[in-house]
């Protein structure tokens, strides 16, 4: 599958990767996971400051989730054809005004708004850090060094477990609004940043680009659309009377599998990605992640934040719930970068995965009287899967991707995530209402428990995993 070959060791292959781009590269890809997360303990200020129920403040996570799954596919499948630059900078700017916007918000639809936005504006960052990556690649006529995918690994996915942390320390200091209104800077940085050191022109040859009109398959970015869309919003409120979401998308979906098996220039090639089983399992591998990782983040954090020991919950102020969590923030970074420079994916999987099942098992154990050192031990064992399976999840999809698909086959590997964190968002919704007491909290370690074991199945049964081909 790969034309590359390493041909020299993995600190010559770094010394030839083009260290100018790591920085936009960086700082672009990490906006979706913190903005992602960085909510998660601003959820319980912002229903209070606009009197509004959880089932109401949801929609702040659901609007970015479905903005960043629609998008990051389309996007990156703009950024395959002509190249990360100019898409970046765009994407920048609609995070600065999202970031305003939401800072300044007088009701709660505005401020789902502004999530929109900085969803759709987040999209750009890690479909264009994968193309760079592999344009490098092409371009220096040696793989990028596997320390390079561990720091994007690192930043985009483990780092995504700082956000609750940096949100409770910004509402120490400005309240929720601070929030929303550290995006100004960052997009300005990314700004400054993307015009200085991307590329002008892509990286690849230009005699291979057409006309917009011709090379961008709308039929079927719509279509793709529609179905997601719908899909996603029956799944954030799977309600009898919501009957016609479910038919929506499946009408919407047969449409794009017709359109895009006859497209000339599909948005989906569904003839290259139904042949490519391996990459499959990874996408379904990434929503089981997803699945378990969203339901500890957020469940997790609401109930320790929930009213006190002596209504089910710990009752802890949303700073200190935040620095509850560091533990699985640094347990990631360490084993990201103890494991990184090992190109193999099955083992990584593996371990994750069962660790996966011990921390459902440990959710179980807890209760309104758990000491906080044990509420940490369980933060420090979370910390394992969050850095062993998005690393290998991406390095997979890297391998597994046709060079000229990179970006949106990344963008779809975010999308299957934020797909898995929807699922478990609205598993939250239904666990823990109408208040995030300890029997709910059980009752989502179960099902966590559910999507561990089926993610170890899914592992054990693909049999292409392993040292990825050089």
């Amino acid at each position: 599958m790969r034309a590359l070959r390493r041909s020299r060791p993995d600190d010559e292959a770094a010394e030839a990767f083009d260290r100018r781009l790591i920085l936009p590269m960086i700082l672009g890809a990490i906006l979706n996971p913190i903005n992602s997360t960085m909510l998660a303990v601003a959820l319980i200020p912002i229903g209070v400051a606009f009197s509004a129920p959880a089932s109401e403040t949801a929609w702040l996570v659901t609007g970015l989730y479905l903005a960043t799954a629609v998008g990051q596919p389309v996007v990156g499948r703009l950024i395959d054809l002509y190249g990360p630059r100019r898409l970046y900078l765009v994407g920048s700017v609609l995070i600065g005004v999202g970031g305003v916007l939401g800072t300044l918000a007088p009701a709660l639809g505005v401020l789902v708004v502004a999530r929109v936005l900085i969803g759709f504006g987040t999209c750009a960052g890690y479909p264009a850090a994968m193309h760079l990556i592999r344009s490098e690649a092409q371009r220096t006529g040696r793989d990028s060094p596997q320390t390079i995918l561990t720091i994007l690994a690192v930043s985009t996915q483990t780092v995504a477990v700082i956000g609750p942390t940096l949100g409770g320390l910004l509402i120490a200091v400005g309240g929720w609004h601070a929030t929303f209104a550290v995006n100004a800077p960052l997009a300005l940085a990314c700004l400054a940043l993307g015009a200085w050191r991307l590329p002008r022109e892509p990286l690849a040859d230009r005699s291979t680009r057409t006309g917009l009109a011709s090379r961008i398959d709308l039929a079927g970015i719509a279509l793709f659309t529609v179905a997601l869309v719908a899909l996603l919003l029956f799944l954030v409120h799977p309600e009898s009377w919501l009957w016609f979401l479910p038919v929506i998308a499946v009408l919407a979906a047969a449409g794009l599998v017709w359109w895009e098996l006859r497209a000339s220039s599909p948005f989906l090639d569904l003839r290259l990605l139904g042949g490519n089983g391996p990459l499959l399992a990874t996408y379904a591998r990434s929503l089981l992640t997803a699945v378990s990782s969203y339901s500890l983040l957020y469940g997790f954090t609401q109930w320790l934040e929930e009213g006190s020991p002596d209504d089910g919950g710990l009752g802890l102020d949303p700073s200190l719930a935040g620095l509850v969590l560091l533990p699985v923030f640094g347990t990631g970074i360490l084993v990201s970068t103890l494991t990184g420079r090992r190109p193999e994916i099955r083992g990584k999987l593996l371990v994750g995965a069962v660790t996966q099942v011990v921390v459902a098992g440990l959710l179980l154990t807890l209760g309104p009287s758990s000491a906080v050192w044990v509420v940490v031990v369980v933060a420090l064992v979370a910390g394992v899967p969050q850095g062993l399976n998005n690393l290998a999840n991406q390095n997979a999809v890297y391998h597994q991707a046709t060079p000229e698909r990179i970006g949106s086959s990344a963008g779809l590997l975010r999308t299957f995530y934020y797909l898995g964190a929807i699922v478990a968002s609205t598993a939250g919704g239904v666990f823990l209402s109408p208040r995030a007491d300890t029997p709910g909290l059980h009752h989502l370690a179960w099902f966590m428990m559910g999507a561990a074991v089926l993610f170890v199945v899914v592992t054990l049964a693909d049999r292409s995993l392993g040292a990825p081909r050089t």
